[in-house]
């Protein structure tokens, strides 16, 4: 691991995509975080109240070694809905918008490749409504949210929304989950 990378995505709520990133085989780290809002240091209670302009994003840290950045698009497209505008089944609203954030103009283009090969593909029911910006700063989420479906498998939320994705994402990619 001489050289890491990092990636941003938005796809609803950040303890779901937390989770899936957490098991795949080449990341080293993932922290929940908030980013491209108005305010500085925002919590959990501005971001939901959608007032700041952020969205719940996962910081995912990888080896492009192990991983390349193509494998991290194909997981976040499966692990949400990148139809839906503003909206995660039940969590609604721009700070659960579906979005990746560039760190680099190689993100930037493979992205845009890749939404424009689905779309002209019909891949999903609906055009995909991801969109595609550059990164800007990344305000990690309160200590309570890192790891939450870890420390919390048995809440209602992790039980009902994170747990089908993590099954999902885990019979998919079996081939690419950590040992």
């Amino acid at each position: 691991m001489d050289h890491l990378e990092t990636a941003y995505f938005g796809g609803g709520c950040f303890w779901c995509l937390e989770a899936v990133f957490d098991q795949l085989a080449g990341v080293v780290s993932v922290e929940s975080g908030y980013m491209g809002g108005r305010d500085e240091n925002p919590t959990y209670k501005q971001v939901c109240a959608g007032d700041t302009g952020h969205v719940e994003v996962i910081r995912v840290d990888f080896d492009p070694a192990a991983i390349t950045y193509h494998d991290l698009l194909e997981v976040f497209f499966t692990v949400h809905d990148p139809t839906t505008m503003n909206r995660q089944g039940n969590d609604v609203g721009t700070q659960y918008r579906s979005v990746i954030f560039y760190a680099s103009e190689a993100q930037r283009r493979e992205a845009v490749e890749l939404i424009t090969l689905m779309n002209a593909a019909h891949h999903f029911p609906s055009q995909v409504v991801t969109t595609v910006e550059p990164a800007t700063t990344f305000w990690m989420a309160e200590g309570y949210h890192q790891e939450y479906f870890d420390n919390n498998s048995f809440q209602p939320y992790c039980q009902w929304v994170v747990a089908p994705k993590l099954k999902k994402f885990q019979k998919q990619f079996s081939n690419r989950l950590k040992g």
